[in-house]
Parts: C-alpha cells; structure tokens; sequence
C-alpha cells in the first residue's frame, strides 16, 4: 500500500513515517521542504503546503490512503481549504483517510465525513510532547511553572500514530472518532515527579497565580485570546480530560505507552539548552 504522509516532519508524522516504512508499505512524504525533511531512507519526501491546494496534485497522485493534519504553512491556524483537500483526495483515487483531530471539528474534517473516503478522526486529548514546552525553564531553575494542577490522560505521540496505521491499512475502521489517551491520568505535579526522575534533577513544580499564567504563557509568544483560553482550561478544565481510555490497546492491540517511557525517550531535550 502506498501512503501519503502529511506533517510527515511533525510529532506524530515522524512516529507515523516511520512505522508505516517498517512496516513494509511504501510512504511518501508531504513536507515544504524536502531536502531538509531529516526522513528515513526510502521513504520518498514530496514538496507541497497544505494551505496551498495547487501545490498538492503531485503528491496525491497513485496514493491509496492519506493522513491528514487540520493545519498548514508552519502554524496552527485551522486550513481554509479543506473541502478543496478532501475534493482532490477523492478525484485522485485515494480510498482511506485518517486526520488528526484538533479540539474542536474544521473544514476538512467536516468534508471527509460527507465524502466518499472511507474515513477515520483521531482525536488525542494531550500529546505528552506538551511537556517539552517546560525544557528551557527546567534547564534554567529546575523547576515547572504553572497554574494548571489538573490530571490529564495525556497520550504518546506514537500511540497516535500506531492508530492512524491501523485505521489506514486495516479495514474495520472506517467511520469512526477515536479518542485517545495514554495509560494513566497524571497531574502536572506528577509529570513533573516522572520528569525528574528521568533526568536525575532536581526539579520542582510551582504552582502560579493566573497573573503568573498569564505572563507564562505570553512568554510563548500567545496572543490575548489564546492567553485568555489558557486561563479558562487551567481554572475549568473538561470532565473527560483525566478519563483514561482503552482506545490504542484496542485499535492496536498493544497497551498505551506511559509518559515515564516517553521522558526516558526525550530526556535529553531537558537536559540540554534548546
């Protein structure tokens, strides 16, 4: 089976590539720029941006299945054009589709279930990748700052892409919402702990006031609006953001991944300036 891989460079589309390559299947690569993709050998890396419907029919040619991403150009805006994206899928002869769900449905995630692709939404509740966003201040005070204190489910970025496999290459699938979540519910405090462990540091989690979450998250470079949702999600956090569900060992057949792997796996990032 031949798949199209977009945010092939990502951190679910690295897992994604490179599982499907091990796997056998012949993948190609959606990336702005292909001789920096950094790719597995033999994994064929095509020019193309999502925002940008022209530049895309090369890539979709003699493709079965696509996975797609709801945002393009190198930031998170939602993509205008995604009936466009989903059109040309369809007139190209692609029959699967999966898509990486963000936290609320857009475009092309409404165009694909009204499509004839036989289609499957992949909606993680937090990528434990999250986490790396606290590397510099770790490096600088030992320590991770935040108003949050709430537990969340949060998933490994190659547990998603294990689903987005099955779901491409597998019948049974098609027409379904998976959420998906890791193996336990963890507060940051707790992530913080595993965190520490990890890295043989002495790393302490502080609780901020909203004012402090507020400067934090300005500090990313976060507009009003964001920094205001930000603020929203640590003081009235969803329900479901700590339930932790079955979904990948199902799917998959193999249990989710814990975030004491995936810190193992990403120690170096905290323990280096980025």
């Amino acid at each position: 089976m031949r798949v199209l891989v977009t945010g092939a460079t990502g951190n679910v589309g690295r897992h994604l590539v490179a599982q499907l390559h091990e796997a056998g299947h012949e993948v190609r690569a959606l990336t702005r720029n292909p001789a920096n993709a950094g790719l597995p050998a033999g994994v064929e890396a095509v020019a193309g941006n999502l925002i940008d419907t022209g530049t895309l029919e090369d890539a979709f040619r003699s493709v079965d299945a696509i996975h797609l991403i709801t945002f393009g150009g190198g930031g998170y805006d939602d993509l205008t054009n995604g009936p466009e994206i989903v059109a040309l899928a369809e007139r190209s002869g692609i029959r699967r589709a999966t898509v990486l769900g963000g936290w609320s449905p857009t475009g092309i995630e409404s165009a694909l279930t009204s499509s004839k692709l036989v289609w499957t939404i992949l909606q993680p509740k937090e990528f434990m990748g999250n986490a790396l966003e606290w590397a510099n201040e770790i490096h600088a005070a030992n320590t991770v700052s935040m108003l949050a204190t709430f537990r969340s489910a949060v998933v490994h970025e190659a547990d998603i892409a294990s689903v987005a496999v099955c779901a491409l290459t597998e019948d049974g699938h098609g027409g379904r919402s998976y959420v998906l979540t890791g193996p336990e519910a963890l507060t940051p405090e707790e992530r913080t702990r595993i965190l520490a462990k990890a890295t043989g540091r002495d790393i302490t989690f502080v609780k901020l006031t909203e004012d402090g979450e507020r400067e934090r998250l300005r500090g990313y470079g976060y507009d009003d609006d964001y920094v205001e949702f930000g603020i929203q999600l640590a003081t009235k956090p969803p329900a479901e953001a700590g339930v932790v569900l079955p979904t990948v060992e199902i799917v998959t057949g193999r249990r989710a991944r814990t975030f004491a792997l995936w810190a193992q796996e990403n120690v170096e990032q905290f323990l280096s300036v980025r």
